[in-house]
């Protein structure tokens, strides 16, 4: 169908900086909401589906509340939830719009909370719903009253119910699309709730009660996310809980990121969906949780990786959908796109081999083992993993940046890392020696075959170049912060691969560092946590502060961050960064320790 896109909407709200814009999430499907109210990305009825609010990467569909004057944006969330506070100072006042996908969400049906408040002063709100499925294929058909003043529609598959918005004005038939409008003018301390209602069957029930619904997802934030009052930066660590919360469906996977599309370099050809659940970055996740307040996060992260090795053994791929199926053939949208980037759903990764994943697999089980968290069936998939590294860890893998086969001395060291680490969770017994066995194995034959003449760790046997995700094994319990490689891997990649106190993965070719790619925020953490096992207190909280503040305004992070332009890069939120800075601010604020080891005497943190 020919793409539908309304007539002065893309110069009234055209994509912004990355930095500006908040995510409202359920675990089911994630919003990004922008400074002037505009919902400009949405999948239903979950992650991976198409989006039903395109327009930040040119498709179709956005739902606006804005100021009707002359106004500055502003915001925050909530302390410990993802429920997001706009806030207009206009020239009659302050307005606000309160946001919230209701949560914990349902796999079939979201429902999207906005209370406008005139909060100083009157108010005049411009309202726009304008949905449309498929990326901006299918507009809203069937719009009607129902029977108690709500509106209702058909969008592509699933049904629509708008309430709170009776006096709205049905406009644009055609190839305009259907789209609804509405003027509100509040008094001040005058309120309005509008509820937004998708569902992929019929919606039967009653409409929703705003308050409470609104009262409901506040209990759920505040009985999802911990205190964290150990860590070194609480609010943000709550804040990174929250996102990490908010991405988790009920099935256990966490998606990547929310969105699709956002270029990690501008017209560079890489830009990739990540609205799927990676193993890796479960395991990072679920092992940050295990540093700070293990419990339900950590389980459903367990209960996902499990899954998944005991349906596929062996053949475990990289990523899946929410709810387990394989991630579809990477395709373009024919849309514009986000400017610098494309328009393309799916991933290649669904043909890949990345072995390392089995072994993130196995540090994921033992995090939980070690807190008296892993069944019977998660001891079979442990025992499942190893199988697969003992059969599969000769052969050339993706590695964790996803690039062309080779032997990645990263992919086995972190498999030996994992191998290890289960070991010691099960203390003794064949299983336990097995491992451990196979593990010295494996670091035997990647020293005689990836250590560098400078003896540091080499990204392969063919390539002598540094790589930052030779940082990660021995944070993991490969090895002791003293090893000679360890401390030798660390001073050359700082001294080769840093600039400032940021981080960069690998050196892609002879430009400057901040030429070739953004700054790489989960490598800047990662060096953190290295320079705190090696007890140097004072760099480790260097790394984690100008890493920390590397965010957009609402606290959220992109995988990478442009330091010349100060800048968020690539999708949003990137949940593997929010992972690793929960980790850094819980390990920081104790003395260094290995995962799964007692913590060694040394200089208290700060």
């Amino acid at each position: 169908m020919t793409r539908v896109h309304r007539p002065g909407e893309t110069p009234r709200y055209p994509p912004q900086d990355l930095g500006s814009y908040a995510l409202l999430a359920d675990g089911e499907r994630g919003a990004l909401v922008g400074p002037r109210g505009e919902i400009c990305w949405l999948c239903a009825p979950r992650w991976h589906d198409d989006a039903v609010f395109a327009a930040l990467i040119g498709g179709g569909g956005l739902y606006a509340v804005t100021p009707a004057e002359r106004f500055v944006p502003g915001g925050a969330y909530e302390d410990g939830s993802l429920i997001w506070r706009s806030r207009w100072v206009t020239r009659s006042g302050i307005v606000e719009c309160r946001d919230a996908l209701a949560f914990p969400g349902e796999t079939g049906r979201l429902v999207l909370l906005r209370r406008i408040v005139a909060r100083e002063g009157p108010a005049r709100v411009q309202v726009v719903l304008h949905p449309v499925a498929g990326y901006g294929r299918e507009p809203m058909r069937e719009m009607r009253r129902g029977a108690s003043g709500e509106w209702r529609a058909r969008l592509g598959g699933l049904a629509l119910r708008w309430s709170g918005a009776e006096d709205a004005r049905p406009a644009g038939e055609g190839g305009d699309g259907c789209r609804f409008t509405l003027e509100l003018d509040l008094a001040e301390g005058q309120r309005r709730d509008l509820v937004l209602e998708l569902g992929a069957g019929p919606l039967r029930r009653p409409t929703v009660d705003p308050g409470r619904a609104w009262a409901a997802t506040e209990r759920a934030w505040a009985s999802a996310v911990p205190g964290l009052g150990d860590t070194v930066a609480v609010r943000d660590a709550r804040q990174a809980y929250a996102v990490l919360r908010g991405m988790t469906s009920a099935d256990g996977g966490m998606v990547a990121a929310a969105t699709t599309s956002l270029p990690e370099r501008a017209e560079e050809g890489r830009n990739y969906d990540y609205r799927y659940v990676w193993i890796r970055d479960q395991s990072y996740a679920g092992q940050a949780v295990a540093a700070t307040a293990p419990g339900p996060l950590l389980d459903d992260a367990v209960r996902f990786a499990m899954a998944r090795l005991h349906a596929d053994g062996p053949d475990l791929s990289p990523a899946y959908t929410v709810d387990g199926h394989p991630v579809p053939d990477q395709q373009p949208l024919d849309l514009p796109g986000y400017p610098g980037g494309s328009d393309r759903i799916g991933n290649h990764v669904n043909r890949q081999f990345q072995l390392d994943c089995f072994g993130e697999a196995l540090l994921l089980l033992a995090a939980a083992a070690e807190h008296g968290r892993l069944d019977g069936d998660g001891w079979a998939a442990a025992g499942i993993a190893a199988d697969a590294i003992r059969r599969r860890w000769r052969e050339a893998d993706a590695g964790i940046w996803e690039l062309d086969n080779r032997a990645w001395t990263h992919s086995r060291l972190i498999c030996a890392a994992g191998l290890r680490r289960i070991a010691d969770a099960a203390h003794r017994g064949p299983s336990a020696h097995e491992w451990s066995s196979l593990a010295d194995a494996i670091v035997a034959d990647t020293a005689r075959r990836a250590l560098h003449p400078d003896g540091r760790w080499q990204r392969s046997p063919d390539d002598p170049s540094l790589d930052a995700a030779l940082l990660l094994p021995p944070l993991r319990g490969l090895l002791p912060a003293d090893d000679p490689r360890t401390r030798a891997t660390l001073r050359a990649y700082t001294a080769e691969l840093t600039d400032g106190f940021y981080a960069y993965r690998f050196r892609h070719d002879e430009r400057p560092l901040n030429e070739a790619e953004g700054a790489f925020l989960l490598c800047g953490f990662v060096v953190a946590l290295a320079e705190h096992q090696q007890g140097h207190e004072i760099d480790a909280y260097r790394w984690f502060e100008r890493n920390r503040g590397a965010c957009g305004a609402p606290g959220l992070y992109a995988e990478e961050y442009d330091v010349a332009q100060r800048r968020l890069l690539g999708n949003l939120p990137q949940a593997f960064v929010h992972a690793l800075m929960l980790e850094a601010s819980a390990r920081l604020a104790g003395p260094a320790t290995t995962p799964g080891k007692p913590p060694r005497p040394t200089k208290a943190a700060p």
